[in-house]
């Protein structure tokens, strides 16, 4: 039977450390929570006393070992070897094989008073497909993920430390439940912690009646599993602890399951099997949310195809399919596709997600996408290059579409946004309730996607107008295009070919301010306030332009699709303009 090692343990559970408490009670079942699976740790007070020491280790102990286990030596000194053998005759430690008082260890730990070093245990990791990465630069950590589903963090904890009258940082390692319960499962095993713990308590009147007037009393347990004692300390009551304690039983946490889920139109719980024969219908909503996770992770393929469709893929390993974008925040997907191989956590996941029916039925469905309208705001840049690259060969300063925007329709046409991440950012994930963060970051990137065409070009296109070189000199790409925009307006006002463009005399209305590039000024605002936090100035002009910003209270989704149209609507004037001049 189970020891109640809070309910044992000497000194009601009420007058102990949170510490100790946690130390002292069993793991849940919750597949979310993190063990702490070894460590060396102090807590220091505000005068920079030694307050509370942890040294832990955890053992994987055979189930039928358990009951009889007493005090381990390993908590003693916090660490699975101490010190390193004695160099003596050849093969005098042809046996060499450290452990816990004969059990196997969770984490390797070594120490010897002065320098400590930490890593997951060889089996552990070798079990369970488990593989290594440091970081942390100085402060180095090791962190431990299982890449075939993917799962990440599943262990992590501090690489080493070092102890000179204080320990130089401390030395915590955890574990995803889970994955532990698994190793231990495959073992048979229970995961014992084995630690010493102090601490300085108050000498509260409780405290003092268990001291019942004595300046040291010892700890003893039924079954020998703690050993340790209160003594009177010039700060108060020492406490000192050294216990060992079944802490992890040998029993799996609750499988992440798709079998059994029920899904909005849907009649009944769903299985993998009942959503396989569903050859027609059976397509659910979910909120456009579900790809945050994969869009920002390196790890997954979450690029958008041509249609606008996003699928969620993992390395060759798996993808979701028939991702349909619907809607402005909605995907539809056949509920046969999306129980289509996968790990059942990614259709959990997705289950999160769900959108129901009734939501569905109050969306527009043919409201467009960020996607959408990324695409089409590409579709522009890609003109203004053409329109450029012409209008510069007409006038006689010949350049590539490509080289002025920086994108390259052949490219595209190949090989979608491969080569584009930049496109890829932009059309991520835009809810309504959007903060004013992301909201700024994105306008940002809206910003940045056209800012490729070269100042220097379109000063030599105004010059060939007529404008002086000495006031086009200084002035910045919105101000070079405002004033391109502008002469190019005059000339198409007038019936103008091609060939008025290059004049001597300077234009009379060049430098005057055009409305139709007023969303470019926006986004350059934007992009200042997200530098400079002067958020103020850029919502008025939002306001100007006709924008309720009174919206922004409920998220600022619908900010971002205000400036986004009103920059696509920028380049199809600057388009449309060049365009006729050209065409005449």
């Amino acid at each position: 039977m189970p020891i109640d090692y809070l309910a044992t343990f000497p000194v009601p559970q009420q007058l102990l450390p949170e510490k100790l408490r946690r130390l002292l009670s069993p793991i849940s079942l919750d597949p979310q929570e993190r063990v702490e699976i070894s460590g060396l740790s102090e807590a220091k007070d505000v005068n920079g006393m030694r307050e509370e020491v942890v040294h832990l280790v955890m053992a994987a102990v055979p189930e039928a070992a358990v009951d009889t286990l007493e005090v381990l030596e390993a908590g003693s000194n916090g660490v699975v070897s101490y010190s390193v053998p004695v160099l003596r005759e050849k093969g005098s430690y042809a046996e060499f094989a450290p452990s816990v008082s004969g059990h196997d260890y969770i984490v390797a730990s070594w120490g010897d008073g002065s320098f400590y070093t930490y890593s997951l245990a060889e089996k552990v990791w070798m079990a369970l497909g488990l593989t290594a990465s440091c970081i942390g630069n100085n402060e180095q950590r090791l962190v431990y993920d299982h890449l075939g589903l993917p799962e990440f963090g599943v262990a992590e904890g501090e690489v080493s430390a070092n102890y000179h009258w204080e320990v130089s940082r401390n030395v915590i390692w955890r574990m995803s439940n889970e994955y532990l319960r698994k190793y231990l499962w495959m073992r048979g095993a229970v995961g014992v912690r084995s630690f010493y713990y102090s601490a300085v308590l108050p000498d509260t009147p409780e405290l003092v009646a268990l001291m019942a007037g004595k300046e040291y009393i010892d700890l003893k347990a039924e079954g020998n599993w703690c050993d340790g004692d209160i003594r009177k300390d010039e700060r108060g009551l020492l406490l000192q602890v050294w216990a060992t304690v079944a802490a992890v039983s040998c029993e799996l946490c609750p499988e992440q399951t798709a079998e059994g889920l029920e899904w909005p139109g849907l009649d009944g719980p769903m299985t993998h099997a009942r959503a396989n024969a569903q050859l027609h219908g059976g397509r659910i909503y979910l909120d456009d949310r579900f790809l945050e996770r994969y869009e920002q992770s390196s790890f997954y393929e979450s690029m958008s195809n041509r249609y606008g469709d996003t699928n969620p893929a993992y390395r060759g390993q798996w993808a979701f399919s028939d991702c349909v974008r619907v809607g402005r925040n909605l995907i539809r997907v056949p509920i046969r596709e999306l129980y289509k191989p996968k790990p059942d956590r990614e259709i959990v996941h997705a289950h999160r997600c769900v959108v129901d029916e009734g939501r569905v039925a109050s969306t527009d469905l043919a409201e467009e996408h960020v996607v959408a309208k990324t695409k089409r705001l590409l579709d522009q840049i890609l003109d203004l290059g053409d329109r450029l690259s012409n209008l510069g060969e007409a006038v006689g300063i010949p350049r590539e579409a490509a080289e002025l925007v920086g994108f390259s329709r052949a490219e595209i046409e190949a090989n979608w946004w491969t080569t584009y991440p930049q496109l890829c950012r932009l059309a991520r994930v835009a809810p309504l309730s959007m903060t004013q963060q992301a909201f700024l970051a994105r306008c940002k990137s809206l910003h940045e996607v056209w800012q490729r065409v070269p100042d220097g070009f379109l000063r030599q296109l105004l010059r060939k107008a007529g404008c002086p070189a000495e006031k086009v000199k200084g002035l910045g790409s919105l101000k070079l295009l405002q004033g391109l925009l502008n002469i190019v307006e005059h000339l198409d006002t007038q019936q103008e070919s091609v060939d008025a463009f290059v004049r001597d005399a300077e234009p009379e209305t060049w430098a005057e301010k055009n409305d139709r590039l007023a969303p470019l000024f926006l986004t350059n605002d934007l992009r200042i306030a997200d530098a400079h936090e002067s958020f103020g100035r850029a919502l008025a002009t939002l306001q100007a332009l006709g924008f309720d910003t009174a919206t922004v209270n409920q998220g600022y989704g619908k900010a971002l699709d205000f400036v986004f149209d009103g920059v696509i609507g920028a380049f199809v004037a600057v388009n449309g303009s060049i365009a006729r001049l050209l065409a005449r």
